[in-house]
């Protein structure tokens, strides 16, 4: 490990990276491209891994996107998003299930070894009842996970959006829930994003990485301030999330895989798309 603890307590930073072997993007980071040219681009700027949301897929079969990821040599990290399990009604929860069960069953199809779980939240379900909707979900939906072998992976989200995206707020929160599945299977999704403030970031990501749970990280910036809190993502560097540092945590926590570009930016995506991918290849060398 680069990561190597100083007499006075404090960590040397982990290296800075020195080549793109580990880097993936998300498909809705270049949201504007189809699929065929985020692949095509992706791979001729020297980007590693993809990981593929749904919405991308939509006029493909998933033999097609399996076979376009495969001939451009790109590896698929992962199948965003499934999840959503909060319900007021049984039938709604019941419907989350079975839709995640497709998911999963995609996920399989184009060789994604998880799935990230946005796990839901809504205004009439208290929090800690949605919590316990979210575990009941996955729970419902591990033994199809298994037998896909497909790991589900639960992303927590900033407080901002425990109204409507999901009641899993901090690392702590994903950790206890995926812990209390009791499965190799079910791990965590680390996205800066949505945890960089939180006081016990560091104690969480050991944790996480003590109990083997870590299965992705996903890294951006948080602008300062940001013009719109879901839309106006930064590109790493040009924000204050503590970047090296956290990657100096998440590496010393064992974390050897991926690290995945996910921005969501309305400036982003206006851009020319060639030129912007090659930017976060430069701000993921540079920044990360």
């Amino acid at each position: 490990m680069s990561v190597t603890p100083l007499t006075n307590g404090a960590t040397v930073l982990a290296e800075p990276l020195v080549d793109t072997k580990r880097l993936c993007l998300h498909t809705i980071t270049t949201k504007p491209l189809d699929l065929r040219e985020a692949v095509a681009q992706y791979a001729a700027s020297g980007v590693a891994g993809i990981s593929v949301w749904r919405e991308a897929m939509e006029g493909y079969t998933t033999a097609e996107v399996r076979t376009l990821i495969d001939d451009h040599g790109l590896h698929v990290v992962s199948l965003v998003r499934g999840g959503f399990f909060v319900d007021p009604t049984p039938e709604g929860r019941q419907a989350a299930i079975d839709e995640n069960k497709r998911i999963i069953d995609q996920a399989a199809a184009i060789g994604a070894p998880l799935v990230v779980l946005v796990c839901g939240a809504h205004p009439e379900v208290p929090l800690p009842v949605a919590r316990a909707q979210i575990l009941e979900g996955i729970m419902a939906v591990l033994p199809h996970a298994v037998a896909a072998d497909v790991k589900l992976a639960i992303e927590p989200l900033h407080p901002m959006y425990a109204d409507m995206r999901s009641a899993v707020n901090t690392l702590e929160q994903a950790n206890d829930l995926a812990l209390a599945t009791n499965h190799s299977h079910v791990g965590v999704a680390f996205d800066v994003y949505h945890c960089w403030w939180d006081p016990q970031l560091e104690q969480e990501i050991k944790r996480c990485g003590a109990h083997d749970k870590l299965l992705a990280y996903h890294v951006c910036d948080w602008k300062v301030p940001p013009s719109d809190l879901l839309l106006d993502r930064g590109l790493m560097g040009e924000g204050c999330i503590p970047l090296r540092q956290i990657r100096t945590w998440v590496e010393d926590a064992g974390f050897e895989g991926y690290i995945e570009v996910e921005i969501f930016s309305n400036n982003y995506w206006a851009q020319d798309q060639s030129s912007y991918i090659q930017a976060i290849r430069q701000a993921y060398l540079d920044h990360v």
